[in-house]
Parts: C-alpha cells; sequence; structure tokens
C-alpha cells in the first residue's frame, strides 16, 4: 500500500499547487526510537518551566488546540485535523526547503514541518531544522487569527521576492552544512570546510539593485515592528533550533 506523504482530507493542504507537493515528504513516525520520544519530552517540560513565566497565553492554548502533547512526538496528520479547523494544514518536509518554497506554503496557509528528530547531544539547539522547533515553535502560534493572517501576508510577499543565482547557491551550502553537523560521527575537517563555504557564500551575496533598496527597507521596518511586539516575541523564545527555511 502506497503512503501518501500530505493530507488528503486538510482544505488548505488539497489547495496547494502540484509544484509544492515535491517537497512533501512521508513523516515515517514508526522509525522515531523511544529515545527520539524522551528527548521531546524532556524538551517540551524542561520548557514549561520557562513559557509560563514568559510567554504569551496564546501559546500554550495553541499546544492544546494544534494536538500537540507533551508526552510524544506530534503525528502530521493529528495536526491537519486540528489545524483544518482554523483554516491550516501540514506537510512534512525534509529539512531545509527553498525559501521561495517555504513562503509560498505559508501563503497556502500550510506550514512546513521537518520531523528529523535532534540528536540527544544537541538537545539544547539543532543545527538542522527538526520537529521540536517547528511543530512546538511554529504551529502553536497560528491560532491567533490577527498573527495567522499576518503569517500568510508575510508569506505571500515572500514568496514574490526575488532571488539571485547566488541566493539559492547560498541555500545549497547552508543545508549542506546543516545535514553535516547533525549526523552523527560527522568529519570534523568535512564539517569546517562547509563552514567556511557558507561564509564564503554569505560575503560574495552583493548588495541589492537601487531599484529594490527601497521596497526592502520598508519591508523589514514592518516585519521589525512585529516581531518587536511583546504579544509575539516570546512565542518562539525557548524553542531552540534552525527552521526549514533557516
Amino acid at each position: 500500500m502506497s503512503i501518501q506523504p500530505f493530507s488528503r482530507t486538510n482544505r488548505a493542504v488539497q489547495s496547494l499547487p502540484k509544484h509544492l507537493l515535491q517537497f512533501a515528504v512521508d513523516q515515517r513516525y514508526e522509525e522515531y526510537t523511544p529515545v527520539d520520544h524522551a528527548v521531546w519530552r524532556f524538551i517540551m517540560r524542561q520548557n514549561i518551566f520557562f513559557l509560563k513565566e514568559y510567554a504569551h497565553k496564546v501559546y500554550f492554548q495553541g499546544l492544546l488546540d494544534t494536538g500537540i502533547s507533551f508526552e510524544r512526538i506530534p503525528r502530521i496528520d493529528e495536526m491537519n485535523q486540528i489545524l483544518g479547523t482554523i483554516d491550516w494544514g501540514a506537510v512534512a518536509v525534509d529539512g531545509f526547503i527553498p525559501p521561495a518554497a517555504f513562503m509560498e506554503f505559508q501563503a497556502y496557509k500550510v506550514l512546513v514541518i521537518a520531523c528529523d528528530m535532534r540528536q540527544i547531544h544537541h538537545i539544547e539547539y539543532t543545527p538542522a531544522p527538526d520537529i521540536v522547533h517547528e511543530a512546538a515553535g511554529h504551529a502553536p502560534i497560528i491560532v491567533d487569527r490577527e498573527y495567522s493572517n499576518y503569517l500568510q501576508r508575510f508569506g505571500e510577499v515572500g514568496a514574490k521576492a526575488m532571488q539571485s543565482r547566488r541566493d539559492f547557491e547560498l541555500y545549497q551550502a547552508i543545508r549542506h552544512l546543516s545535514i553535516l553537523k547533525e549526523l552523527p560521527n560527522s568529519d570534523p575537517k568535512e564539517v569546517e570546510e562547509a563552514t567556511r563555504e557558507v561564509e564564503r557564500r554569505q560575503k560574495n551575496l552583493g548588495e541589492p539593485s537601487e531599484k529594490l533598496k527601497k521596497p526592502l527597507a520598508k519591508w523589514n521596518a514592518g516585519k521589525r515592528i512585529w516581531v518587536n511586539h511583546p504579544k509575539w516575541r516570546c512565542f518562539r523564545a525557548y524553542i531552540g533550533g534552525q527552521s526549514s527555511t533557516g
């Protein structure tokens, strides 16, 4: 029996164009080990003490409303059933995906969730996207209608952003480095070389054209207002890790 890597019942997921479905993968839930679930439980229980003091109350309500358990790694199918009630959805992806694709998923009101689980020695922070950061950090906040509307609009604008060849090469370099860092027994020399490659790509991005500088400045100013708003800035304060777009 073939396994569909995306929901056939969630309306937001069903609305996705075919070119985005190439990034969807099966969660492979049965491959999570007892250690993986134990790491999830430890992180979520540690977060409770921090977030009770610092996070907005919407975050905790979101944990309940999105079906995220403190006791086990969540199933994407279960999250989709609940996210569907607020007209959002979720798909599993394999680590970093291109930024433009990430934003387009968001524009369609679909969260991308990297389903790998961080290694135990990366329990506080993972250099690669993982399900702790994606599911527990991103999903709960969208139950707030004001924020979810903003997030969708952010995706619509971001999906139309111009991307150069150098931008894409930097994305590829970052993805490669994150994979190396999260692999057990990675060759330190290979990690060091990949780190230098990311730094080199960053230095050679160049400046945006004069035509782009004004709208970029306006957009960044608006983004800073939202990110620094006291209602939102603590949502992801303690879910350490990389997002699927970096």
